[in-house]
């Protein structure tokens, strides 16, 4: 890891380093790197550094000279038990510890060169880690020069830069390093671009030209595995001015020896010190490396869930053992509309190294703890945490099948019931876990990958002897004795004054699932006949739909065709009816014409969305794993889909003689997002009342809307001005200036009536999958079924299509022309059933009791349907426009 200390700051200032200073030690032991390089550190904050990493030890000079201790230090801490420094020439590698004038170009490119020269020097096996401060761009002649792409005094560098080579990168949106203790609440103008470039779906790993804390490497027998730009804060306060660059390398294992050696070269210090030749461990946040037997575990926590509020809370809302800081994980902007809040958490393991009985702290109920417990308790929260990526579950065995286990996510704050003939319901919490953690070891070599985490919760009134105090040994759970929990000990009740021990216990087991499947055990189907089920009942709709178009097109249609074609007089013509006779009226313009365009437009902007999204969770870039990585998809894609509303609305617009080519491109930009905004604004309102960590801050909201109009607004323009650009859309037959009276219709023909029948068949071809869908989302389960979503998808399609066809085809035979709105609302009236079997599924499914979780649910079901409105009806409108256009096209008229 890299990290810019900062200079202190005044006393009084926010940023001082008597303010931050913890907050450094935190962010630097939840990731534990081996080599920590640090740059602008003077002794005071170097030796507070050192009192609070312990495991370390530290070496490097003042730009003045070892005796100064006034002037800033270029430091490296190192973990004195897994590196031991040796003289050259006995090291096998070495890293390279800078900080670069910030001012004179000059004087960078001379350390650079001075730097290099060093490196240069060394045998070109010998891998090099070249970090730190380097206060330019990597575009620039340092940059270029170290990099391989420019000479300096007629030498080329051949470093590597990390970050783009890195197999895993974190946090690419920060398109910066320094941030001046502001995060990423930089200026409107920048907060674009960094948005248009982080989310840009062609993003080039090139573009990243505003860092300037640099990890870079040389030798083929470094690999690095991850990179991550650093933004972990507290409450929006940083550690720094600058991010942390923090990166992993694998290494040979034939490597076993460090270099501890420095040097000070001008306006540059640059120490070496070797990196860790251990395997690496990665992030905890991706689950991707190896770990060694003992190496630290770091379990994070999520939100407070239940399926009874729909209101997730912060883990830290309630009065559990808390670390000496809280440290926020950088979240997405899916994690962050998800509701996601993941924090540090004083558990921490060892690898394969199991403990029993370890105390995580005491506490003692005031009325509000006891209160606060018991009201989660009563709501059925469950309590969320993470370890390597995975997060925690409960088994449960299936009574119905012998050796079938269900995993239900979290486990429950507490329960409630009767307890030693107690007439009266209580509340006991739980407060000992005992955590299992599965492996996969590697027969070759002495490390394993986490491939499971689950945990049994109890509830245990602890006991001890004596007086309490850190030494004090529990009588209920004793690891000397090797006495555990059991389920049989007395619980613990949640009532004002009780004390409760927090406890856990560590399991180690090793599996065969390999790394690679370790989220099969999460996404297994038990209920993948019904998927069947759904896709065959569904065919069989599509079948007889598609029987039905087959006979109208080959037989009836042909035989019209046949029959207008060969008419010979137009008093012959008079005394045909059908749907000839509406031909100079098929294609008048509708009333409220810049309406279906725009609906139009924002139909074809929602299917390529989902289209899209299908493709990509098909090949896998969707995976659980990637938490809020389906909702991020669906914004950004919502966002660049906003080039075909434009295009589709404008060429609906111009075919109908729109000139207002502006006027309809802000409709179709502004409709409808800002009505589902406006929804969800005021669901978020609602949300931020009850406190919970499910609102989404103002921050996120800005963000959503310079999206909006940063992104999918310019889109939308783009898209509308190349339509209005091309020729407009001819209609096959010519419209009468006088329209037609519509004869009298049938009551089946009743335009409420068919309408709602046409709903029914589309609606009913997704419906079995929609209850898998609802499940996943109200009741927490994870959906990763795709492959079928997909069919279906394709299915609803083709439904929509065809019942659309059909019905305006008859509409037509009985003389009524006006099928445009009709087109759009006869497959569009399926959101109406979606709405109320939505409606079918809270009163039989959900146990929802407050009224503002029922709002929230309807709410949001209001917005789901409504997009499927859109989705549903554009796919009609534009099945009947094709059909009209052929048949029209395909007959004489005088």
């Amino acid at each position: 890891m890299t990290f810019n200390l900062h200079e202190d700051q005044p006393e009084d200032s926010p940023n001082s380093w008597e303010k931050r200073r913890d907050l450094c030690i935190s962010v630097i032991t939840s990731y534990s790197p081996m080599i920590l390089c640090t740059q602008q550190g003077v002794k005071s904050q170097l030796d507070y550094l050192q009192q609070g990493l312990p495991g370390y030890d530290q070496f490097g000079v003042s730009r003045k000279g070892p005796q100064d201790t006034s002037d800033e230090h270029c430091t490296i801490f190192y973990d004195k038990e897994k590196l031991k420094g040796v003289e050259p020439p006995g090291f096998s590698f070495q890293v390279v510890n800078t900080n670069m004038d910030e001012f004179s170009p000059r004087a960078r490119r001379r350390s650079a060169l001075l730097t290099w020269q060093h490196i240069a020097s060394l045998p070109p096996s010998l891998p090099v880690v070249y970090c730190g401060g380097f206060n330019t761009q990597k575009e620039s002649t340092t940059g270029r020069f170290l990099l391989g792409r420019s000479r300096e005094h007629g030498v080329v560098g051949d470093m590597r830069d990390v970050w783009p080579n890195a197999r895993v990168r974190k946090n690419m949106s920060l398109i910066r390093t320094y941030h001046g203790f502001k995060g990423d609440k930089q200026g409107a103008l920048e907060f674009l671009k960094l948005i248009f470039r982080a989310l840009c779906l062609c993003w080039d790993r090139q573009t990243q030209d505003l860092h300037i804390d640099w990890i870079l490497f040389r030798g083929r027998s470094l690999i690095p595995v991850l990179c991550e730009v650093v933004s972990d804060n507290m409450d929006g306060y940083y550690p720094s001015s600058h991010y942390p660059i923090f990166a992993e390398f694998l290494l040979p294992r034939t490597l076993r020896h460090v270099a501890l050696s420095y040097g000070n070269m001008g306006s540059s210090q640059s120490p070496f010190v070797a990196l860790s030749t251990k395997p690496p461990s990665l992030f905890d946040e991706f689950g991707y490396g190896d770990s060694m037997k003992g190496d630290s575990l770091s379990v994070k926590v999520n939100k407070l869930t239940s399926t009874k509020t729909q209101l997730p809370y912060s883990y830290y809302s309630l009065p559990y053992c808390q670390p000496e800081h809280i440290v926020d994980s950088a979240e997405n902007l899916g994690e962050v509309l998800r509701g996601d809040r993941i924090e540090n958490s004083p558990y921490v393991f060892k690898m394969r190294e199991p403990q029993m009985c370890n105390v995580l702290c005491r506490k003692i109920l005031d009325k509000k703890s006891a209160k606060a417990f018991k009201e989660k308790i009563n709501d059925e929260y469950r309590v969320n945490m993470i370890l390597d990526n995975l997060p925690v579950v409960v088994p449960i065995r299936r009574p119905d099948q012998e050796n079938a286990v269900v995993y239900q996510h979290g486990f429950h704050v507490g329960l409630r019931g009767q307890y030693a003939g107690s007439k009266e319901e209580k509340h006991f919490i739980h407060n000992h876990l005992t955590f299992t953690v599965k492996f996969h070891k590697d027969p070759l070599a002495d490390t394993a990958r986490i491939v499971g985490f689950e945990v049994k919760p109890f509830s245990v009134k602890h006991e001890y002897e004596g007086e309490w105090n850190e030494k004090t040994r529990l009588t209920t759970c004793d690891p000397h004795a090797k006495r555990a929990v059991t389920s049989s000990e007395s619980p613990q009740e949640v009532e004002e004054k009780n004390e409760i021990i927090f406890t856990y216990d560590v399991e180690f087991q090793e599996s065969d699932i390999k790394w690679a499947s370790r989220w099969d055990t999460y996404l297994l189907m038990a209920d993948d006949q019904i998927h069947w089920f759904s896709i065959v009942n569904s065919l069989m709709i599509v079948l007889f739909l598609s029987g039905m178009v087959a006979m109208i097109m080959l037989r009836t249609l042909y035989r019209d065709i046949s029959k207008y074609n060969q008419l010979e007089t137009q008093e012959e013509a008079q005394e045909e009816t059908g749907w000839k006779l509406v031909h100079g009226d098929v294609f008048r313009t509708p009333t409220n014409s810049d309406l279906l365009c725009v609906y139009v437009g924002t139909g074809v902007q929602f299917f390529g969305m989902i289209l899209v999204m299908m493709i990509f969770a098909l090949l896998g870039f969707l995976s659980p794993s990637n938490r809020g990585g389906l909702m991020t998809a669906m914004l950004l894609l919502w966002v660049f889909m906003g080039l075909f509303a434009g295009y589709s609305s404008a060429r609906l617009y111009k075919l109908f003689k729109g000139t207002e080519w502006k006027k309809i491109t802000l409709k179709t930009a502004f409709t409808f997002p800002a009505t589902i905004f406006a929804i969800f604004f005021v669901l978020n309102a609602l949300i931020w009342g009850q406190k919970s960590s499910g609102a989404v801050p103002f921050g996120t909201m800005f963000a959503l809307v310079l999206l909006w109009f940063g992104i999918s607004v310019p889109l939308v323009f783009v898209g509308s001005y190349i339509a209005f650009k091309k020729p407009a859309i001819e209609d096959p037959v010519k419209t009468n200036k006088i329209p037609r009276q519509i004869p009298e219709q049938a009551w089946y023909m009743n335009p409420a009536f068919s309408i709602l029948i046409g709903g029914i068949l589309p609606f009913g071809a997704v419906f079995i999958e929609l209850f898998f869908i609802l499940t996943s989302i109200w009741l927490h389960q994870f959906y990763y079924i795709f492959g079928f979503l997909f069919i279906v998808f394709v299915i609803l399609i083709i439904t929509c299509a065809e019942i659309t066809v059909v019905l305006c085809y008859f509409q037509l035979c009985s003389e009524d022309y006006q099928w445009w709105w009709r087109s759009y609302l006869t497959s569009g009236s399926s959101a109406l059933y979606l709405f109320l079997y939505a409606a079918f599924y809270f009163f039989t499914k959900l146990e929802i009791t407050k009224p503002v979780s029922g709002v929230l649910y309807f709410g949001y079901m209001l917005i789901v349907s409504y997009a499927f409105f859109v989705l549903t009806g554009t796919i009609g409108f534009y099945a009947c426009f094709w059909f009209t256009r052929l048949i029209y096209s395909s007959v004489k008229i005088d």
